[in-house]
C-alpha cells in the first residue's frame, strides 16, 4: 500500500502514441484505485503551460490520496511534479512531496546536461549523478504519448532510461494484444501493454503488470492492473477533461 501512488504514476507513462501530439495545456485526468476489493483512493495528473525566465514548459501535477476509513488508518498525500522542455520533451526539474503513513519524501531533482542533481529537503543533502538523456517518471508519460510510433507491433518492445533514487535504470515494455475494455464511459478499444520493471522493489515479478490504453489518438491510460509485493491493485479511469481529440467509447 506504501508504494500505491508511485505505481499509477509509473505505469501512467506506459503508452503508445503517435506522431502528432496527443494531448494539450489543461488535460486532466483521474483515477479510482481499488486495493483487493477496498476502494482505496484517487489519483490525478494534469499538464498546464507555465513560462520561466521566457522559455515556455509544461508543467505536470500529479496528485495521489487515500479515501474512506483507510485514509484514517494508511493517509497518503502524495505530490508529483515535472516541468518538461517543450522543445525536447525532456524534463528540467522534478518533484517529489510524499506522504504515506509515517513515511516522508521531500526531493527535487534537476535535470542538467550531462547529470541529474538531487536535492533532499528532508535530509538537507545533494547527490549528484551523472546521466543523460534520462527521464522522470512524469514527464516520461508524455513524452511518449507524442514520440512512440503506431507501426509498433504486437510482441515489439520499446525502451528507454528513466531517473529514480539517484541512478538511471532501464525500462521496457512489450505490446500485448488489442481489445474492448469495458469501462464507466462504455466500450472502449485499447491497447494492453506489459512493461518489465525492477523486481523485488513494488512489484512480485517483472511481468506483473497490465496496462490498457486507448487506442484513440489520446492515448490515455484507462486501466491498470498490478499484483505487489503486497496484495493486488486495479486503477480505473474515473473522470477526464481537456482532452485533444475526442474520447471515443461506445
Amino acid at each position: 500500500m506504501k508504494q500505491l501512488i508511485y505505481i499509477v504514476f509509473f505505469i501512467g507513462f506506459v503508452v503508445n502514441a503517435q506522431q502528432n501530439r496527443a494531448y494539450k495545456d489543461g488535460e486532466k485526468i483521474k483515477f479510482r484505485i481499488h486495493y483487493g476489493i477496498i476502494n482505496a483512493g484517487y489519483a490525478s495528473i494534469q499538464v498546464q503551460e507555465t513560462t520561466i525566465n521566457n522559455q515556455k514548459y509544461e508543467h505536470v501535477i500529479g496528485k495521489g490520496w487515500t479515501t474512506g476509513m483507510l485514509r484514517w488508518v494508511f493517509p497518503v498525500e502524495d505530490d508529483y511534479q515535472s516541468f518538461i522542455n517543450k522543445k525536447t520533451g525532456l524534463p528540467t526539474r522534478a518533484i517529489r512531496k510524499i506522504k504515506e503513513g509515517k513515511y516522508t519524501k521531500n526531493v527535487e531533482l534537476f535535470f542538467e546536461k550531462d547529470s541529474v542533481l538531487t536535492v533532499d529537503h528532508k535530509r538537507n543533502k545533494e547527490k549528484r549523478v551523472a546521466a543523460k538523456d534520462v527521464q522522470d517518471m512524469i514527464a516520461a508519460f508524455y513524452y511518449l504519448r507524442n514520440n512512440v510510433p503506431d507501426s509498433l507491433k504486437v510482441d515489439e518492445s520499446i525502451a528507454m532510461n528513466l531517473f529514480f533514487d539517484h541512478k538511471k535504470f532501464p525500462f521496457k515494455l512489450t505490446k500485448l494484444r488489442k481489445e474492448n475494455l469495458k469501462t464507466k464511459f462504455g466500450d472502449v478499444e485499447c491497447f494492453v501493454f506489459r512493461p518489465m520493471v525492477q523486481s523485488g522493489r513494488v512489484f512480485k515479478e517483472k511481468e506483473s503488470l497490465s496496462i490498457w490504453i486507448t487506442a484513440d489518438k489520446n492515448r490515455i491510460p484507462v486501466r491498470i492492473q498490478a499484483d505487489l509485493a503486497v496484495g493486488s491493485l486495479k486503477a480505473d479511469i474515473d473522470e477526464y477533461k481537456g482532452l485533444l481529440h475526442p474520447f471515443n467509447a461506445q
